[in-house]
């Protein structure tokens, strides 16, 4: 062999043990790039760069998604970072190593939502599935929502959120266990905490808001001002007298009302609705003018008169004097509390909320007193009566003593 020749041999030699000495060994574990040869039957065959061989990645293990279609996740010639799962007898076809896409994508989605984790963070996932006992819900790997962690209320029915895209706060992580619990609820309760602490501190007394009848007990109404509830007492209700709320209020009416307290400390909001309402008083001279004849019932009894209620609110007094065109000693010889009269207004005053009343004014005279009444009203010659006024007493004396 000429020294030529050996010269080649040696070239070629070394040219093939560079070659072999450039290709990398492969090892379970390793992260790897391939690049996409060819998709066959639901599995993607690779080529491993720096190692000389190629790989399968089926499509199971291509996304933490589910994929339906291998060929809408990736196509030929895409080339994607790999973990070598494990290695593939030399008898088998369409490659040497068994690659997965999703478990180091997966590995890195731990890695960040542990850091999440460490530092609080709150993440947002849609709602994937309901599932007896929870929500499981996707954040790049299952994480699981127990169902008292899922509102800060009971819930009987969960359907309704699947789909949707929530916040949660990380309860608990385990990556070597595939554990990831989370809560929504927490995330609720911290919002409200925050628009409570903020309300209290924008709102004061005198205000005037817009809240929503929440919650109604014997001695009030529980009104959400949107991140706390403030009180309406009973007697803060209605200028009107109000038995129970309910009577006049249902869960869920929009109502405007008035600051009465604040208290930061106890974070108690005491509201009125009636300081919002036209006061009882309000338009009193066109509503009872003078010589109206309203319907009331009677409030009070007392030596001097009757306390009558015209108006929610709204008390006139009928004096003993006007209630009846016969003498009586007391109110309670001819009324009695709790009933219906018609009334005659004789005099309003609206500064002063006070309305004179009259029962005996729509009430016809007996006729002795109308007589009596005619002979004082009236100064006229005794003859163009026809009568004396000897006749006329006489006459009214009679019908007296019958």
């Amino acid at each position: 062999m000429t020294e030529l020749e050996n010269n080649h041999v040696e070239s070629t030699n070394e040219t093939m043990e560079d070659a072999l000495n450039s290709f990398q060994e492969v090892k379970v574990g390793d992260i790897v790039k391939g690049e996409v040869l060819a998709i066959e039957d639901k599995q993607a065959i690779v080529g491993i760069e720096g190692a000389g061989v190629e790989g399968v990645v089926p499509a199971k293990e291509l996304s933490t998604l589910p994929v339906d279609d291998i060929n809408d996740t990736i196509k030929v010639g895409d080339v994607l970072d790999l973990v070598v799962i494990s290695a593939i007898g030399k008898d088998k076809e369409n490659g040497s190593y068994l690659l997965s896409k999703r478990r180091l994508d997966a590995k890195k989605v731990w890695e960040d939502i542990e850091k999440d984790f460490q530092e609080g963070k709150i993440i947002e996932a849609p709602v994937t599935n309901v599932v007896k006992g929870g929500l499981v819900v996707d954040v790049g790997v299952r994480g699981f929502v127990p169902a008292s962690m899922v509102e800060d209320h009971f819930v009987d029915d969960f359907e309704g959120y699947k789909g949707q895209t929530l916040t949660f706060k990380i309860i608990e992580i385990e990556p070597s266990e595939n554990r990831l619990i989370l809560s929504h609820k927490a995330v609720v309760e911290t919002e409200k905490e925050a628009k409570k602490a903020e309300l209290l501190e924008s709102i004061k007394e005198g205000d005037k808001i817009e809240g929503t009848v929440a919650r109604l007990t014997d001695f009030g109404a529980f009104i959400d001002l949107g991140g706390i509830d403030g009180l309406v007492h009973v007697s803060e209700i209605s200028h009107a007298h109000v038995a129970k709320p309910s009577d006049v209020l249902k869960v869920g009416d929009k109502v405007e009302v008035a600051v009465l307290s604040v208290d930061p400390t106890t974070e108690r909001v005491s509201l009125s609705i009636k300081d919002t309402l036209p006061g009882p008083w309000a338009n009193i001279e066109e509503k009872a003018a003078k010589d109206t004849v309203l319907d009331g019932t009677v409030k009070r009894l007392t030596s001097f008169g009757a306390f009558v209620e015209v108006f929610p609110g709204v008390e006139g007094l009928v004096h003993i004097s006007q209630i009846s065109h016969k003498h009586i000693a007391t109110p309670h010889e001819v009324l009695s509390e709790g009933e219906e009269v018609q009334v005659k207004v004789l005099e309003v005053n609206p500064d002063d909320h006070r309305i004179a009343l009259s029962i005996k004014a729509l009430e016809e005279k007996p006729e002795a007193e109308a007589v009596v009444e005619e002979e004082e009203s009236y100064d006229l010659p005794e003859e163009s009566t026809g009568f004396t006024m000897g006749d006329i007493l006489g006459d009214a004396l009679k019908d007296t003593e019958e």
